[in-house]
């Protein structure tokens, strides 16, 4: 008996993915450098475009058999949306008790178990594209950033991780751009550089 493979074909959805981490970090880092105040306004953005964004471009890229990319996007979509909750419990949107029983470092021990994971990634985008190794370099630096102010309070690495925030903003913009434009036309429109050939043969 004759066995026959039907092979659907999807769009590429890291454009998507790198769309909603753009919008998130863009608009956090307006908070973090002092240009706006408050995470009210910034909740909705962490849910539907740091969140939901990059999980929607998650699963695309799970049914695209591409792990790294259904892995990044997953991940970072899932640690948007709990950033959002801490925030709303924060503000007491769960109670009083809640907010009360706050402990920042457990958010520093969040952070640092995202840079573990952000690093093994980062070792991973060395074999996409440059724009996106160098994307996950500021992301580790900010991970880091995060997890030492959240568990000593460091002024200086709040600062740091500010600018670095809205530097993955900016890159994530040009990757989203280049993701559209390079596919719409059918050629190299924004160039994002060849893997690094190191690891892969």
């Amino acid at each position: 008996m004759e066995v026959k493979e039907t092979k659907i074909v999807t769009a590429d959805p890291g454009a998507l993915g790198l769309f909603g981490l753009a919008m998130i970090t863009f608009v956090a880092s307006s908070a973090k450098l002092g240009i706006t105040s408050g995470t009210s306004f910034i909740i909705p953005w962490a849910i539907f475009l740091g969140g939901a964004a990059q999980l929607i471009a998650g699963l695309k890229d799970f049914q695209k058999n591409n792990t790294f990319g259904a892995t990044a996007f997953s991940a970072y979509g899932f640690f948007w949306i709990s950033v959002a909750f801490a925030w709303m419990i924060q503000h007491g949107v769960f109670g009083e008790s809640m907010a009360a029983a706050i402990d920042v470092k457990q958010l520093g021990f969040a952070f640092l178990g995202f840079l573990i994971f952000s690093i093994f990634m980062t070792i991973g985008a060395v074999e996409t594209n440059k724009v996106l190794l160098i994307d996950f370099i500021f992301i580790d630096v900010l991970l880091l950033c995060l997890a030492i102010n959240a568990l000593t309070g460091s002024h200086i690495a709040h600062v740091i991780a500010a600018y670095t925030e809205m530097i993955i903003a900016l890159i994530s913009f040009y990757g989203s751009a280049a993701g559209v434009l390079n596919i719409h036309f059918g050629r190299v429109f924004l160039p994002v550089g060849k893997p690094m050939g190191i690891f892969k043969k």
